[in-house]
């Protein structure tokens, strides 16, 4: 018995999909109730993803030749390892998309990178109301950092300790 193809495949984001990508960042941050901090253009993701020097990545997942969700994801470096490894910065999946392993499958994609390059881990956040997809991540094996508190330094405060 053979397996069946997966309804979806993933890819690295070109150029054209800049459309796409903003779409998804704003449909994510919709999700998570924070459309209006959604600011950036497809200017922006053009120079980021696709600039002189890259500073971000993308990896779509398409059904039927449509885009439904995305991973987009850096490099950070851990100094107690001493080595790189990724931050995921988003990952959204379209709710009518959800449920056909499109998730677990950007995880797996991120995660053989990571092997693959000698790199020691793969970071991300998810927001403390969001119980699917902690129970999604605790699945894939992830664990908590509750001992680790985000910090921030944003708008008027960023500029005045830069005064």
């Amino acid at each position: 018995m053979t397996e069946a193809a997966a309804p979806f495949t993933l890819r690295d984001a070109i150029p054209a999909d800049l459309p796409e990508v903003v779409r998804l960042v704003r449909a994510l941050a919709d999700y998570e109730k924070l459309l209006h901090e959604a600011v950036g253009t497809e200017e922006d993701f053009r120079a980021l993803l696709f600039g002189e020097k890259p500073l971000l990545h993308a990896v779509l997942a398409e059904v039927e030749g449509r885009v439904v969700g995305q991973a987009l994801w850096f490099n950070n470096v851990s100094t107690f390892t001493g080595k790189p490894g990724i931050y995921l910065e988003d990952i959204f999946v379209e709710p009518d998309s959800r449920g056909l392993g499109i998730g677990k499958a950007f995880f797996r994609y991120l995660a053989q990178k990571a092997v693959r390059e000698g790199w020691t881990r793969l970071d991300w956040q998810v927001l403390d109301w969001n119980e699917p997809s902690i129970a999604f991540y605790r699945g894939l094996g992830a664990q908590g950092m509750k001992e680790w508190m985000n910090q921030r330094l944003s708008g008027e405060a960023l500029k005045r300790l830069a005064a």
